[in-house]
């Protein structure tokens, strides 16, 4: 006699299941985790962006207006100074030594520092045209670099030049800063980069995001 075996019928009785409650939380808190982390990086540079561009306006203020800081007073631009004649003038090593030195205190020189100061801090605590402010920046940031020429050993008259490092200093950390702050669109937080993005002329040419 043959043997029926009957399937297995559910009780309609199950386990509460709490697999897609799991997913779901997981991917609320992947969303959460990685807003968080968007918005603190966007902070932190608009930080580094908003303290850079005040070391470029500050350095600007104190020159034309002799504050009395790296300015003697009644020595400012206003006053008739020079804003490159003293630092310049005092270039001490270096294979540019003798171009640096007849630049020193002539007019255009000191114009195109203090309007490249001006507007590269104004355009970084503003959070615009970062791009152009990156590449002006480079530019005379290097060339104060050469200035200063840390490869030396010694100056020119022969005496130990005191360098702290033969390849990286201050200026070379700028540059970098300002490079990064452009590439990472850093005015959109704290800045008027997205009001600046939607400019017809911005839209039209990318170099002045």
């Amino acid at each position: 006699m043959a043997v029926h075996e009957h399937p297995h019928r559910s009780s309609g009785f199950r386990l509460p299941s709490f697999r897609s409650n799991r997913t779901a939380s997981a991917s609320a808190s992947d969303v959460s985790a990685g807003t968080g982390t968007h918005t603190a990086r966007g902070y932190a540079f608009a930080s580094l962006r908003l303290f850079t561009g005040f070391v470029f306006l500050w350095a600007f203020l104190d020159k034309t207006f002799g504050f009395g800081y790296a300015t003697p007073s009644g020595k400012g631009w206003i006053d008739g100074g020079s804003p490159t004649k003293g630092f310049l003038g005092s270039v001490a090593a270096g294979p540019m030594e003798s171009t640096f030195h007849s630049w020193a205190g002539d007019s255009w020189a000191d114009s195109l520092f203090m309007l490249g100061l001006l507007g590269i801090g104004v355009a970084l605590v503003a959070g615009v045209a970062l791009r152009a402010a990156a590449v002006a920046g480079t530019v005379m940031l290097a060339l104060m670099w050469l200035a200063e020429w840390p490869p030396a050993r010694h100056l020119s008259d022969g005496s130990v030049s005191m360098s702290t490092n033969p390849f990286v200093d201050s200026h070379l950390i700028y540059a970098a800063a300002l490079i990064v702050l452009a590439a990472a669109a850093a005015g959109d937080t704290l800045g008027a980069g997205r009001l600046w993005a939607r400019l017809p002329v911005v839209r039209d040419h990318s170099w002045l995001r």
